[in-house]
């Protein structure tokens, strides 16, 4: 199965994995307190997140986003998979924004001052679902194009064949 390189996906995949990475990168260098007001922030939306010391989680997602974006900016990591873990990763974003009490107005989806960095976070979620929606779409033609159509041979086995009298 050979890599297939598309030119519509480089200005999304150049763009985001750029930004992520960079983003990861900046992490690596989080003193304390940083690391202590990411990991609060994470951990008001995600609970389980208290389980890992404020260190090791800002350690851990720079990881994470230094992966993420590394595989996005690599051609030969295929769209799809780069899209599933951007999809994940934004997924998580909006999972925050939604979660976050403040982020939002009161009874809307419609973001607050201060939740309007995490709001434009599901543009990400737009192009990782992208990405793997056409993934699927190609793996889907891949599939029918391999099974053999209906025709005279998939009749005679059958038994169903005419033959004149």
């Amino acid at each position: 199965m050979a890599l297939r390189l598309k030119v519509h996906h480089w200005p999304s995949r150049l763009a985001v994995g750029a930004l992520v990475l960079d983003s990861g990168l900046g992490k690596r260098a989080a003193d304390e307190q940083a690391a202590a007001r990411l990991h609060s922030f994470a951990s008001s939306a995600y609970p389980f997140m208290k389980l890992l010391d404020a260190r090791t989680f800002t350690k851990l997602l720079s990881y994470g986003e230094v992966t993420l974006g590394a595989a996005l900016l690599l051609p030969f990591v295929p769209a799809g998979v780069a899209g599933l873990g951007l999809t994940a990763f934004s997924a998580g974003l909006v999972g925050m924004y939604l979660r976050t009490p403040g982020m939002r107005q009161q009874g809307s989806l419609r973001p607050t001052e201060q939740g309007l960095a995490l709001a434009q976070d599901v543009w990400m979620l737009g192009i990782g679902l992208g990405f793997v929606v056409e993934e699927l779409g190609r793996m889907d033609r891949l599939v029918r194009k391999s099974k053999p159509a209906a025709g005279v041979g998939q009749l005679a086995r059958t038994g169903a064949a005419c033959s004149p009298r």
